[in-house]
C-alpha cells in the first residue's frame, strides 16, 4: 500500500462517520482559532506600546528627579526630599556635543476660557525644542517662539480638540484665551495626531516654560526630555547628563535617566512573555481536542472491527493498520486547523473593526505553532486507538467478537 492509497483511505474513513468528523473538526478548529487569536491579541498590545513609546520621538532620554534605586541598611528615620530639577539644569545640559534637544517640562491642570467657554485640561510648559522632541505638527500657526526660556512670553499653543471645543469652527489664531488667573495670545493650534503614552495631545494647551512656572507658582520641573544627536551617542549623552547635574548638585547622584530603548526593550519582553501565555493557556485547549480524537478513535475502532479484520485477513501488517489510524488523525488534525486559522482570521478581523486603532494581525510564528501543535496532538493522541487496531485478531475481528 503506497503512501497516496494511506492518505486516500485515510480522508475516506474520515468522512465516513459524518456526524463523529464534525465534532473532531470543531473542537480542534476552535482550538487552534483560540490559540491564533488570542497569540495575535498578546502582539497586538505589544505592538500598540511600543508605537505608543516610537511616537514620543526618536534617541530620546528622559531625566527625572530623584534616583530610583536599593540600598541596604536600616530605614532612615527622616526622609530625604530629592533636589528638584530646575530650568537652569535644563539649559546647562545644551552644552554637550552629543546632545541635539532639551526641553524643560512643567506640567499642571487649570481652567482655559475663551469667551462663555470653559473647561479644565492639561497644560504643559515647555520650550521650541519639545516639537523637534516630540514630532510634532501644527495644523495652524506656529509653535512656541525661540528666545529666553526663563522669560514668561504670554502666548500659547492649543491642541486640536481644545481649540474646537473653545472656538467651534472659527479660527483661533491671533485670539485670546484665559488660562487660570492669566491671559494667552494663541499662535498655533497643533495637528490632530491622538494619545501618545496615555497623553491626549489634542487636549492640551502648551505654553511657555517660564509661564507655566509662574502660573502654577513652581521653580521645579517636572521632567527633562532629551534627544541625543544620534542612536550612537546615547550613552555618551547619559554619562554626559549624569556629570552635568552632578557638578550642579554638589555631587550627589539624585536623578534618574531612563533612554527610550530601555523602556521598548522592557515592554518588549513583558509583552512576549505575556503573548507565550496566554498562547500556552489557550494550547490547553488543544490537548483537551487530542483526547477528544482519542475517545472517537476509540469508538472508530470498535466500530470498524470487521474493516480491521479484512485488511489484516489480506496480509496488511500491524504497523500498515496503525498507519492507517495516524493517517486519519493526521488528515482530521489538519483540516480541523485549516478551518481554525479560517476561524482565526474571521475573528481578528471581527476585533479589528471594534478597534480599528488596534494594531491586531496575526504573527507567522503562531500560525506555524498552532498548525504544529495541532497535528502533533492528533498525532499522539491517535497513537493509543492505532495500536489497539493494529493488535486486533482478524478472525475476531471478522466474526464481529
Amino acid at each position: 500500500m503506497h503512501l497516496r492509497d494511506v492518505i486516500s483511505f485515510g480522508i475516506r474513513a474520515s468522512f465516513g462517520y459524518p456526524a463523529r468528523t464534525l465534532l473532531m473538526l470543531l473542537a480542534m478548529a476552535i482550538s487552534v482559532g483560540s490559540v491564533v487569536i488570542l497569540s495575535s491579541l498578546g502582539e497586538g498590545a505589544r505592538q500598540y506600546v511600543l508605537g505608543q513609546f516610537s511616537s514620543l520621538g526618536t534617541n530620546l532620554i528622559i531625566i527625572l528627579p530623584g534616583r530610583s534605586e536599593t540600598v541596604g541598611g536600616p530605614p532612615p528615620l527622616l526622609g530625604v526630599t530629592p533636589r528638584d530639577l530646575t530650568l537652569e539644569d535644563a539649559l546647562a545640559l545644551t552644552r554637550s556635543s552629543a546632545i541635539r534637544h532639551v526641553a524643560p517640562i512643567v506640567v499642571g491642570a487649570a481652567p482655559v476660557s475663551a469667551g462663555v467657554r470653559e473647561r479644565e485640561t492639561s497644560v504643559l510648559g515647555s520650550t521650541p525644542a519639545l516639537f523637534p522632541i516630540r514630532q510634532l505638527e501644527m495644523a495652524r500657526g506656529r509653535f512656541l517662539p525661540e528666545g529666553d526660556p526663563s522669560r514668561a512670553a504670554a502666548v500659547c499653543v492649543l491642541g486640536y480638540e481644545i481649540k474646537t471645543e473653545l472656538f467651534g469652527t472659527s479660527p483661533a489664531v491671533g485670539e485670546t484665551v484665559r488660562i487660570g488667573d492669566r491671559r494667552f495670545r494663541v499662535i498655533g493650534v497643533l495637528a490632530d495626531k491622538g494619545e501618545s503614552v496615555g497623553m491626549d495631545m489634542g487636549d492640551i494647551v502648551i505654553v511657555p516654560v517660564a509661564a507655566a512656572q509662574a502660573l502654577f507658582n513652581t521653580s521645579s520641573l517636572f521632567r527633562i526630555m532629551v534627544e541625543a544627536s544620534g542612536r550612537d551617542a546615547i550613552e555618551r549623552a547619559k554619562t554626559t547628563i549624569a556629570a552635568i547635574i552632578r557638578e550642579r548638585h554638589d555631587g550627589e547622584d539624585d536623578i534618574t535617566i531612563i533612554t527610550q530603548d530601555a523602556i521598548l526593550a522592557t515592554f518588549d519582553k513583558i509583552f512576549v512573555a505575556l503573548t507565550l501565555t496566554v498562547a500556552g493557556i489557550a494550547a490547553i485547549s488543544l490537548a483537551v481536542a487530542g483526547i477528544l480524537i482519542m475517545n472517537v478513535m476509540l469508538i472508530a475502532v470498535s466500530q470498524r472491527r470487521s474493516e480491521v479484520g479484512l485488511l489484516k485477513a489480506i496480509g496488511a501488517p500491524g504497523g500498515r493498520i496503525m498507519a492507517l489510524f495516524l493517517a486519519e488523525s493526521a488528515i482530521l488534525s489538519l483540516i480541523g486547523a485549516a478551518q481554525g486559522l479560517i476561524l482565526a482570521a474571521a475573528g481578528t478581523w471581527l476585533i479589528g473593526r471594534i478597534f480599528p486603532d488596534f494594531p491586531l494581525s496575526m504573527p507567522l510564528w503562531a500560525l506555524a505553532a498552532a498548525v504544529g501543535v495541532a497535528l502533533t496532538t492528533g498525532l499522539v493522541f491517535g497513537v493509543l486507538p492505532a495500536r489497539r487496531a493494529a493488535r486486533l485478531d482478524p478472525v475476531q475481528s471478522l466474526s464481529r467478537r
